[in-house]
């Protein structure tokens, strides 16, 4: 009789343990499209409260953080070491519990730390509840839910706990900035003349470098109004450039914009158009491409991580190097000595020009996530499509990179040396970061 039923009853428990595990990969996959959404959802909050590049990226770069390494304590097996010990300041997290789900844990740190950074709390608020409602559709244990979320708050609490020791605070406390008042320093621009934008954002704790001024670039080459002058002539390259844009710089100037507030003006009235950060716009082809590759939540957390670490180094040394040379921007030397009718086809924004923020911060990115991804990772990058632009096709994160920095060019807001030093800023800051850092066994 045990041999005439063997055959199956073991057919019905294969069929069991294959039901399982294609359930248990319809939950992975639902929690890795999730958190890919909370990210999302946290751009949405970025963009409607207008945060500039620097704190954008200090939001991501904190809520990644904490992000991941509540999947590191919660997934030990899994072969990613922990940041602590590596990043300044940061030591490791509380234990968890033995029973968790690590992916929530992980959400629900992610979340409870980029909240506490934004000022949009009801909008995040009501998006977050659509992720826990999405949780509880698909039939997750409520008790190992609440566990869980419990978990992800200590290891929150943990980060936001480091974060207030980056000198944040004492940056908002710091009296408004004056421009300097000597030939070819920068001066607010129009259309709307708006203060400088972090002139102490270098007071910021860096995370792997030893200071912000560690990769100070080369020299811009000196102020000169002379027509002969090598200042006069890269001035010249940004208006003839501008004057004779083809089509193609146009869509690659405008796709790489990424103005957090483009102001309009319409007679006397003025409004503003919020669009996502250059930092946003990056950890949104991070996110594209760990989806592409079918990178898990794990994976896909330290590209996150790596790309917004990338970010925040990135800007806290190229705001050092702006306020310390202080270049006065295309716009105003061009309408002074050149041309006062000329305008940029990008709005010049408000703060030094040199060196090129999204040179800097484009290359530092490209090189981690090239070593995280690997080299010719062709992607399509649907970034801007909600701004109303198209989807562009890259074949490496290096030609993307090239192309965000040129860009700057073909804007009018950039001269070539920001753009070409940015570069070599960014790669020494990528290169540095993948040095000092261990994300893997």
């Amino acid at each position: 009789m045990l041999t005439l039923h063997w055959p199956k009853a073991l057919l019905i428990l294969l069929i069991a343990c294959f039901c399982l595990s294609h359930l248990k990969a319809q939950d992975t996959a639902f929690e890795t499209a999730t958190f890919h959404q909370a990210h999302l959802h946290l751009t949405d909050v970025i963009v409607t409260d207008i945060l500039s590049p620097p704190v954008a990226s200090r939001v991501y770069m904190y809520a990644h953080v904490a992000a991941y390494e509540a999947l590191v304590a919660t997934t030990p097996s899994a072969g990613y070491l922990s940041l602590a010990g590596q990043i300044r300041q940061l030591s490791a997290v509380p234990v968890p519990p033995k029973t968790l789900n690590p992916a929530i844990a992980s959400l629900e740190a992610f979340l409870v730390t980029g909240r506490s950074m934004i000022f949009s709390e009801q909008m995040f608020d009501e998006k977050v509840a659509k992720i826990w409602l999405s949780f509880q559709q698909k039939g997750y244990n409520s008790a190992i839910v609440e566990a869980s979320r419990a978990y992800g708050r200590q290891v929150a609490e943990h980060i936001l706990a480091w974060s207030s020791q980056d000198n944040y605070k004492a940056t908002r406390a710091m009296r408004r900035y004056a421009p300097i008042k000597r030939a070819g320093a920068w001066l607010p621009t129009p259309p709307g003349y708006m203060a400088a934008i972090e002139p102490y954002w270098n007071r910021i704790r860096t995370l792997v470098l030893d200071s912000a001024a560690q990769f100070k670039p080369l020299p811009n080459p000196p102020f000169n109004t002379q027509p002969s002058s090598d200042f006069y002539k890269l001035a010249k390259e940004v208006q003839q450039t501008g004057i004779n844009l083809t089509p193609e710089q146009t869509l690659i100037a405008n796709f790489w914009d990424c103005n957090p507030f483009f102001l309009n003006t319409q007679g006397h009235l003025n409004f503003g158009t919020k669009k996502l950060s250059p930092g946003g716009h990056w950890l949104s082809i991070a996110g594209q491409v760990a989806t592409q590759k079918q990178a898990d939540m794990l994976k896909s957390s330290a590209a996150y991580t790596l790309t917004s670490i990338a970010l925040f180094e990135g800007f806290v040394s190229c705001w050092d190097e702006k306020y310390r040379s202080n270049v006065i921007r295309p716009e105003t030397y061009i309408n002074a000595y050149i041309d006062e009718k000329w305008r940029p086809l990008l709005q010049t924004p408000p703060f030094p020009e040199y060196t090129s923020g999204h040179s800097v911060i484009s290359s530092a990115v490209a090189v981690v996530l090239t070593s995280w991804f690997g080299d010719n990772i062709a992607f399509l990058d649907a970034t801007e499509v909600p701004y109303g632009l198209p989807k562009r096709q890259f074949q490496s994160f290096n030609q993307a990179a090239e192309e965000a920095a040129i860009s700057r060019l073909y804007g009018g807001i950039h001269y070539r040396p920001a753009i070409e030093n940015g570069q070599k800023q960014g790669q020494q800051i990528g290169e540095y970061i993948l040095k000092k850092l261990r994300i893997r066994k």
